[in-house]
């Protein structure tokens, strides 16, 4: 109805056959606002002064009486326009859009009542219920230790660089890290500040790693362990306070003793690297010469376990000869007497270079070949001549043999009994 109204007064007014003198009947006069106004203000009980209804009246009675009167609108139908026209203006103020990178959080009567999704979207308009907008992926991040470039000395904040090892040294560490939202609720309504949040944790956090460790780790042996540890605190802590914050990324931008101690540090660092060439020098060394040293000793045992093997062995024979000849001394012992005194004389002689001549005889003459009998190796030869005779010939047949002993260079000597024999056959 209140737009049929509306059609039908824009209608009129805009009809091209207005104000033609022409054939045909003349449309009716189109409404005048101000009339219609007023007539508002006094259906409303508001005055509209003197002159407006004495202009009301003129306009009825004037001398254009041939005109016809202007339609009258009801004013409820006016207001009734006016106040659809706010509602329909109210409604579409709830209608709000949520990017791709967005989460829109609805609130009714100041309560979360929803987490709405990108696209096009729509609330029920204020006071009733509001939304806010938070971006999820945007990748936050903030400094510790310094603000601006890290390589600038006037950028640097030593009270948050400042740190205590656990060998009692003060060290600068300057840390920056980087975070996203994983819960917009948590991070829109459980903290007043989650950027002070974050910072105040991640100072907490590197100064308990930093603190458990000495200067040496922190600065050249463990930054990696430290950064990945650092990460893992601040998540711990932060999921325990419900921030709805994730951890991203931990970078150690620079860890150094204070300027004060910078030349000092130094000399340490490079005293330690000489302790660490040495080291490496020695352990090369050791290398070396320890697995040759073992592989003698392991030699050395061999031969000595083969050594204990022969003496054993050898131990083990004498005792089973000495026991056969034992045996052999109970039934005959001036023969075994005999032949054990023989043969100790050939053992005895046989590891001397010296030659006995039996020189009680008439003197012959004895012709020695000791180049010889120290060369051979094979039986043991007597020689015999007089007046230079050969050897082994016999100068008369009166003259009495020499003993003679082979060197024991040649293998083996004669024996007495062997002389013996050779003078009763002569």
């Amino acid at each position: 109805m209140i737009l049929s109204g509306l059609v039908g007064i824009f209608m009129s007014t805009n009809d091209p056959q207005w104000g033609n003198n022409g054939g045909g009947r003349r449309p009716p006069n189109p409404p005048d606002f101000d009339e219609l106004w007023n007539d508002l203000k006094d259906w409303l009980g508001f005055p509209s002064g003197d002159k407006g209804k004495e202009k009301r009246r003129n306009s009825g009675n004037g001398a254009g009486g041939g005109k016809e009167d202007a339609p009258r609108v009801d004013p409820r139908l006016l207001i009734s326009i006016v106040i659809g026209l706010a509602l329909v203006v109210w409604a579409a103020s709830g209608i709000y859009i949520v990017d791709a990178s967005q989460r829109g959080l609805v609130l009714r009567f100041g309560r979360h009542v929803e987490t709405t999704q990108p696209g096009l979207q729509w609330r029920l308009p204020y006071p009733f219920a509001t939304h806010e907008i938070v971006n999820v992926s945007e990748v936050r991040s903030l400094t510790i230790g310094y603000r601006g470039d890290a390589r600038n000395k006037n950028n640097k904040e030593l009270k948050e660089s400042l740190m205590l090892t656990s060998d009692e040294n003060i060290i600068d560490v300057q840390f920056a890290v980087q975070y996203r939202i994983k819960d917009a609720v948590f991070y829109q309504f459980k903290n007043r500040d989650p950027a002070a949040a974050v910072m105040q944790v991640a100072e907490t956090a590197v100064r308990e790693v930093v603190g458990k460790r000495t200067m040496d780790v922190v600065i050249n042996e463990e930054r990696t362990a430290v950064t990945e540890r650092v990460s893992q605190l601040m998540q711990e802590i932060l999921d325990r306070y419900e921030t709805g914050i994730e951890i991203s990324k931990v970078t150690m931008q620079n860890a150094q003793p204070p300027e004060q101690v910078q030349a000092a540090f130094e000399d340490a660092v490079k005293a330690v690297q000489d302790k660490t060439r040495q080291e490496n020098e020695g352990q090369a060394y050791y290398n070396d010469k320890v697995p040759k040293a073992e592989g003698q000793a392991a030699v050395i045992l061999e031969e000595a376990r083969a050594y204990k093997e022969r003496m054993i062995e050898t131990a083990t024979g004498d005792a089973s000869r000495f026991s056969q000849i034992l045996a052999e001394y109970a039934k005959a012992p001036a023969v075994t007497r005999q032949r054990l005194y023989l043969e100790t004389l050939q053992q005895v002689y046989a590891n001397t270079s010296k030659v006995m001549v039996d020189a009680k005889g008439q003197g012959n003459l004895l012709y020695l070949p000791l180049d010889q009998l120290m060369q051979t190796g094979a039986g043991g030869t007597l020689a015999r001549g007089a007046n230079g005779g050969a050897p082994g010939s016999a100068s008369s047949s009166s003259q009495r043999p020499e003993e003679t002993t082979r060197s024991p260079a040649a293998g083996s000597g004669v024996t007495r009994g062997e002389l013996s024999r050779e003078r009763e056959a002569r």
